[in-house]
């Protein structure tokens, strides 16, 4: 250490770090704005992988520093970064003027910095019209989608009372198996054409009272509504909660309590629907735990009363 406290093994560790020109480029991109690693690689043509290594030793060496933004992380020079680095630095900035390819990297940024504060703009008009917007480009069915996707590939799911089979095929891509189940022969004739081909989809014609299907058989069940139907819930949700696996889940979804006669008999509904409480009472008179029951409001344009959604576990 010298007599100002110096160590000469820091000037030593920062020739080594500004000898190598890729870290070069990268501190000419960083000096006068924060970018991303995919920014980086976009601007200088690189790898990601070779970005963040290099970005690793100007971390570790203190010329560089980062934070979290969302999902990724931003890159700048470090506000804490020694003044002999900076010095050493700025020595070394005034040799890079004639670099071609610290040129085109300038260039190449200047396209993706443009880019990034386009999207910026457009969002910030867009905000008001963006749901509309999007739905409109690329339809509803994207929220969906990335919901299903939460769930494990290896779980098997039991969709009760499947109808025409939608919701059946909508989870087939995502689990290991689907056992769908239905007391209509038309219904499932329907859910029959638009399952073909698919292979791990098992059709049942039974009684939702009496299932046949084995005691633990099931990841989780789905009475997406259905209970409304039934001349007596409870029996229904004490076969719901005797085919799921301990730690399984059930998920219900029927029409909120109403007292529209007219739509009852239209849609042909035993029950005017459910309020929350009420659903969550009969989850835990048939055995469930943790249950979480909470309304939704209709959709725009839909002329019905609106939902009521109910999650609960089964045997622990």
């Amino acid at each position: 250490m010298d007599k100002r406290g110096r160590h000469p093994g820091a000037l030593v560790g920062w020739m080594e770090l500004l000898s190598e020109p890729t870290r070069l480029r990268l501190l000419c991109a960083l000096e006068k704005r924060e970018l991303s690693v995919l920014e980086l690689c976009e601007g200088l043509a690189l790898p990601q992988s070779t970005v963040s290594r290099h970005l690793k030793a100007l971390s570790a060496g203190g010329f560089v520093g980062s934070r979290r933004q969302g999902t990724q992380s931003l890159y700048a020079w470090s506000p804490d970064s020694a003044p002999g680095a900076r010095k050493l630095w700025a020595l070394a900035r005034g040799e890079l003027e004639g670099w071609a390819s610290v040129a085109q990297d300038g260039k190449r940024l200047e396209a993706v910095l443009a880019r990034r504060d386009g999207a910026r703009r457009f969002f910030a008009g867009a905000a008001g019209a963006w749901d509309e917007l999007r739905e409109r480009v690329y339809g509803r069915g994207f929220g969906t989608e990335a919901l299903l996707s939460l769930l494990p590939p290896s779980w098997t799911v039991a969709d009760l009372g499947c109808g025409t089979g939608a919701l059946t095929v909508a989870l087939a891509p995502r689990v290991a198996r689907v056992l769908a189940v239905d007391r209509s022969p038309a219904m499932l004739l329907a859910a029959r054409r638009r399952t073909e081909g698919l292979a791990n989809v098992e059709l049942h014609e039974a009684d939702l009272a009496r299932l046949p299907l084995a005691a633990a058989s099931c990841d989780a069940a789905l009475l997406v509504l259905v209970l409304a139907y039934q001349d007596d819930p409870e029996p229904v949700l004490l076969e719901a909660h005797r085919i799921l696996r301990p730690r399984g889940r059930l998920v219900v979804v029927d029409a909120a309590r109403h007292a529209d006669l007219g739509l009852r008999r239209r849609i042909g509904q035993v029950h005017a629907g459910f309020d929350p409480d009420e659903l969550a009472g009969r989850l835990g008179a048939a055995g469930f735990s943790g249950t979480i029951a909470r309304s939704l409001p209709p959709e725009p344009g839909a002329q019905g009363p609106g939902l009521v959604v109910a999650t609960a576990g089964g045997a622990s």
